[in-house]
């Protein structure tokens, strides 16, 4: 756990405050999966993602998501090379291991989508070849609340892709005062884990155990879902896989090598709230409905 503490200070060094979502950062990345982060302009988004990458001692890349992006600039493009008289492909930025993608809901659908593949199978198909990504991969992904201006929603099949949605929210005033003492703008950090040290942590996830009772607490809340008069779609099955491993990521984190009911009621919301689609009718939110659900 000393690596993981190790991990936690690294990244607040820079990022003031923000506990929680540092927290669900590092559960997500041990947990295989993909971060959502969803909040107004200016509150640390891209100072998190930044950070954690740097952190971690792995490659990572960012992407600015524009109105006018295209496919071949997040995935890549062959180039005639006269000299070899053949197509060379040319890697996007989505080869890398932490790959952050700012502002994703900027671009068009058919940018968006360019990513499903990526994020799935950890490989991108072009040309008629495919191309595997370097493991681990993780996309972490920004956006600005949907009802700002010049966005475009996500699809459902791209936000069951991400392992959790969060929201950052604003500093608490402390934090707020000694990022207003900074002279640094745009902080950088050192990696302070190898490689090595990465892939112990995640092969510890895997050694977790989880309990007969705790699948049956997964799979009830699942179902709950599907059943709720104020949901028109529920949890996918692939939610259901994602919320057990995050539960696991969650125990080995506090240092514990099984899985307890709480680690599921913790991450219920940030891993179901954007999965479900609620009726029009429904005077209420996703988050407000999955707590109701574990309550």
């Amino acid at each position: 756990m000393h690596r993981i503490q190790l991990l936690r200070d690294n990244i607040h060094s820079v990022l003031k405050g923000q506990d929680d979502a540092v927290e669900m950062a590092i559960i997500c990345f041990l947990a295989s999966g993909h971060l959502l982060i969803e909040d107004v302009p200016g509150v640390g988004k891209t100072t998190l993602a930044a950070a954690f990458s740097q952190s971690l001692g792995l490659s990572h890349r960012r992407i600015q998501f524009t109105s006018d992006i295209l496919p071949s600039d997040i995935l890549g493009v062959s180039i005639y090379d006269p000299q070899e008289m053949r197509f060379v492909f040319h890697e996007g930025p989505v080869f890398t291991n932490i790959l952050l993608a700012d502002e994703i809901n900027r671009a068009e659908p058919r940018a968006q989508s360019a990513l499903l593949e990526a994020m799935f199978e950890h490989q991108v198909s072009m040309d008629g070849v495919t191309r595997d990504l370097p493991l681990p991969f993780m996309v972490i992904a920004t956006q600005n609340p949907v009802d700002f201006s010049g966005t475009f929603p996500l699809p459902d099949s791209q936000l069951d892709r991400f392992l959790f949605r969060i929201s950052m929210g604003y500093p608490d005033e402390a934090s707020e005062r000694s990022i207003l003492r900074s002279s640094q703008r745009m902080p950088s950090v050192e990696p302070v884990l190898s490689p090595k040290d990465v892939q112990e942590l995640l092969d510890g996830v895997e050694s977790v155990h989880a309990s007969e009772e705790i699948e049956d607490e997964i799979l009830k809340l699942i179902h709950a879902t599907r059943d709720h008069a104020l949901i028109a779609q529920g949890a996918s099955t692939r939610s259901m896989i994602d919320l057990l491993q995050a539960a696991k990521a969650r125990a080995f984190v506090q240092g514990r090598e099984f899985v307890l009911p709480d680690d599921i009621r913790m991450l219920a919301v940030a891993t179901l709230a954007h999965r479900i689609r609620l009726v029009s009718r429904a005077n209420t939110d996703a988050n407000t409905l999955i707590a109701s659900l574990i309550a």
